[in-house]
């Protein structure tokens, strides 16, 4: 796989390292989106000695912190296991991958803190390691860094775009203008083709390689797997029956309607009380994204939501496209037709896109009044609902929101669709592929429109 896919975590290692008083770093994420390859890479391009430890393929290495953690203790034992590693302070780094094979590493950050003399960071798969138990460990010694898999602006450096192009798109969001046809056009294609892909770091690389799908459903299709057989590898304490069973209904739900994830539906006599967990696992795993459901369309969004009532999307978009049957998949790529699941898979892009940025999930749905909206998020003092339109149908929802008699927190709205830039007075329109650009444009939007 080509090493050079350009990645965000790539600039945030180096300011972490131009860091006077940086902590040693614990990178975490779901498998597989790359973690290892950014970290090693970063690691060898800016210091002397590297010191790789996996603790899942070197597995006599747990052992040596079992005299002890502070640093000198730790060093003796790494270099009676391997003679040939150097320790430079000030130009080593030691890298402890799959940390979650090893939890007393966790304890050790605090002394290499303390001591100061090289840099660490860890790394692990979200699927298996216990970051309750690990978070306890060095509180105040260490700095987490989550990585997801890439996303659209990361698909695009990949695609040969640079920052003054998107710097580009972000400046027509700002003055809100249409953008050439031309450029639509083949944005649109693009991120179409992302939608099918995802962005898991291989998938990406062999489409970018052979130019064209060949060879990417069976690397989807294979991480479905390796997921699968993650959750009976790594579920603890709770039925893995159960966890594979929601993990295996994802897109079965989101096809439907309302596309709300309902447990009494999963198997006869099903009841919430006894997945409880479940689904809080996979999203600790880094396997799904959780949108919960609004009590009223009002801030702050933390603590107006119920916990019973919520929907589950994938991830990676990818793993939903190659969860699909047979004829989807042929009518995807050769056709470009996202057919009956249209809806499930635009939702299910666009949640993947506000997690990148950092947003969690929230919908609104309501019978009295009947309003429905996709997602919402916020700006400094304005709650901003999002619709996702998979077609140009009606906004009524969006409007019932706008009338400020009702709704007083909802200032301005954001609808997402097939279409150019533009703003009504009261909601802007964007582009699906401008999606990644929308923490940007909130948070200039606000400095230039503080009330």
């Amino acid at each position: 796989m080509n090493t050079l896919l350009r990645r965000k975590i790539d600039a945030f290692l180096l300011a972490w390292k131009n860091n006077p008083d940086r902590k040693p770093l614990i990178v975490k994420g779901a498998r597989q989106i790359g973690k290892t390859r950014s970290i090693e890479w970063f690691a060898n391009q800016n210091y002397k000695s590297v010191v790789t430890i996996n603790f899942v393929e070197q597995i006599k290495y747990r052992n040596i912190f079992n005299d002890g953690f502070d640093v000198d203790s730790i060093l003796k034992n790494i270099s009676l296991l391997n003679p040939e590693f150097r320790f430079i302070p000030g130009d080593t780094i030691f890298f402890f991958d799959e940390l979650q094979a090893c939890p007393n590493c966790a304890t050790a950050l605090k002394f290499f803190k303390l001591d100061g003399r090289f840099d660490v960071i860890c790394s692990g798969s979200l699927m298996g390691i216990n970051y309750r138990e690990i978070e306890s460990n060095s509180v105040g010694y260490k700095e987490d860094y989550e990585m997801h898999s890439m996303d659209f602006e990361e698909f695009l450096w990949a695609k040969g775009y640079d920052d003054d192009y998107v710097s580009t798109l972000f400046q027509h969001m700002l003055e809100v203008k249409p953008l050439p046809q031309l450029q639509t056009d083949v944005m649109f294609d693009l991120f179409r083709d992302y939608v099918t892909l995802g962005g898991m770091p291989e998938v990406v690389n062999t489409y970018v390689t052979n130019k064209n799908f060949s060879g990417t459903l069976a690397l989807q299709r294979q991480l479905l797997k390796d997921y699968e057989e993650d959750i009976t590898k790594y579920v603890e304490g709770l039925d893995k029956a159960k966890v594979k069973n929601i993990y295996n209904h994802i897109s079965t739900f989101l096809a439907k309607e309302n596309k709300r994830f309902q447990v009494t539906k999963l198997a006869k006599n099903a009841r919430n009380r006894d997945y409880v967990g479940c689904v809080d696992w996979l999203a600790d795993a880094g396997v799904v994204n959780i949108c919960y459901c609004m009590n009223h369309p009002e801030l702050p969004l933390k603590g107006n939501y119920n916990p019973s009532l919520y929907k589950v999307y994938f991830k990676d978009t990818g793993l939903l496209v190659a969860s699909l049957d047979e004829e989807a998949q042929d009518d995807l790529r050769a056709n470009k037709n996202l057919g009956t699941y249209k809806g499930a898979i635009y939702e299910n892009i666009v949640a993947d896109m506000l997690v990148k940025q950092g947003y969690q999930l929230y919908y609104y749905n309501s019978d009295s009044p009947a309003l429905e909206m996709d997602f919402f998020i916020r700006d400094a003092n304005s709650l901003i609902p999002i619709e996702v339109k998979a077609t140009d149908g009606a906004t009524a929802s969006l409007n019932k929101l706008l009338k400020p008699d009702r709704y007083p927190d909802v200032k301005y709205g954001i609808k997402l669709g097939y279409r150019n830039i533009g703003f009504n007075g009261k909601f802007y329109t964007f582009p699906y592929y401008l999606t990644f650009l929308l923490k940007r444009f909130v948070r200039e939007r606000t400095s230039q429109n503080p009330q």
